[in-house]
Order: structure tokens, then sequence, then C-alpha cells
């Protein structure tokens, strides 16, 4: 272990290594925020990812997408990226999921790991995983980018507001169509690092985002935090508490 996490463990110690080798994390959404992401977490050391995504690669994703190349056009996103994680990193468990998200799946998967993951490219999937993150009372870490901006932020349950209650306050940041996301490679790339380093601040106790909006303008290389409140009034995360899956 020391070997391959080697330039890791200075950072974290060997306490902070084994945390995150306890960890298990579910991706939604194995696109451009999802890969990088994933990517880094195999990397990592986490027990174990869940990949969820029923797409199939399309050349249009390849200047952004990591884990896929020209030659995975037309293959289910899942199975290429778990091939390639595994190959990174053998110690770390995958489990996929190729199919459309529901209720359903949402609540299973969340409900088999410790952190999740939304790198999802539309408000319905999102929704749906948000409300399992704050029914299981599991930390979601969130993150949307579109054109040169993005945003991230970590919602806890019963701590911070959701995305429900968030994002009825801030209707003007990114969102995409589905399939229609017009997007430059390396923003994707930032706001997936900064996804990913947050995925790690949580594993090791300490979630930098919990109750802050972190707003990213390429553009014009500038970053701005705004504190945020959960508001008594959302119809999903008000009145919860941390693990009452109520």
């Amino acid at each position: 272990m020391k070997l391959r996490y080697s330039r890791q463990l200075p950072v974290v110690g060997e306490g902070g290594q084994e945390k995150i080798g306890k960890t298990s994390v579910a991706v939604f959404g194995i696109g451009g925020l999802g890969t990088l992401i994933a990517r880094y977490l195999a990397g990592g050391g986490f027990r174990k990812l869940v990949l969820v995504d029923f797409d199939t690669v399309s050349i249009s994703d390849i200047h952004r997408q990591v884990l896929y190349t020209t030659n995975d056009v037309g293959r289910v996103k899942t199975e290429v990226a778990a091939a390639l994680l595994k190959a990174v990193n053998p110690e770390v468990e995958i489990e996929t999921y190729g199919e459309p998200i529901s209720p359903q799946l949402a609540e299973a998967v969340v409900g088999g790991v410790d952190i999740v993951v939304d790198a999802l490219d539309n408000w319905a999937a999102r929704h749906v995983v948000n409300r399992a993150a704050v029914s299981g009372g599991k930390p979601l870490v969130h993150g949307a980018v579109q054109e040169w901006y993005g945003h991230v932020t970590t919602v806890v349950p019963a701590v911070t507001p959701c995305l429900e209650d968030l994002f009825g306050k801030f209707k003007s940041l990114p969102s995409c169509a589905v399939g229609v996301c017009p997007v430059l490679g390396p923003a994707v790339g930032v706001v997936a690092s900064l996804m990913a380093l947050e995925v790690f601040n949580v594993a090791l106790g300490s979630p930098k985002l919990a109750g802050r909006l972190l707003v990213v303008d390429l553009k014009h290389m500038t970053f701005d935090t705004i504190a945020v409140a959960a508001s008594e009034k959302c119809p999903v995360c008000a009145g919860r508490e941390l693990g009452s899956g109520a």
C-alpha cells in the first residue's frame, strides 16, 4: 500500500489513508465530471466505487470524458470505465449500474455506500439522487459545469440545504439540457477536480463545502463562495434527522 500511495500518504497520513480505504462512493453520471472524479478516487484508494450511468460513449464525449477514447464510441460507459479503473487500481472494488436513474435505483445505490457524488447533466435525475441521499442520511457532493462556469457544494443531511432547497434560490447557475451542454474540456476538469477533492475531505471527516456554494468563473479566473443555510420550508430536507430515512 505504501508504494502505491506514497505521494498521498504525506498529505493525508496513514490514519487518513485508512479512512479512505474503508470508504465507498457512488458516482452518479460517468461523463465529463464523473470520469475524472472516478479516476482520482480509484487512484486514491477508496474501498469501493459504484458507477451509475445508462449511456454509451459518443464521439462528442471524447474531448472532456477522460476514461474514453475514440475506439470506445458506442460502448456502454460503465463497462469501459470499470475496466480502466480496475487497471488503474486493482485494489478498488468496482460495481456498475447501466440503467436509467429511478427512485428505486437511487435508494438502493445510496443505501450501500458512504458518500454520494452527483456528476449528472440534468436536474430531474439530480433531484432523484438528492432525495435518496437526504432520505438515507448520506453526504452528497454536487457539481455542475457549463461553458466556462461551474459550481460545487456538499449536502450534509440535517445540517445543510439540499439541492431542492438550494437551487430554488439560485436559479441562474449552470444547468444543462439533456445531451446538450456547451462546455470547454478544461473547465470540466477543474470542476471535477474540486469535486474529487471534496470527496476526499468528506471521507477524512472534514467537508469544506458543507453550507457553502463554490462558484467558479474560469473565463475570468475567479472563485467565489456563497454561504447557504437550510430552509424550514424545503419539501425534501426540512425537519429531517440525520440517517432517519423519514
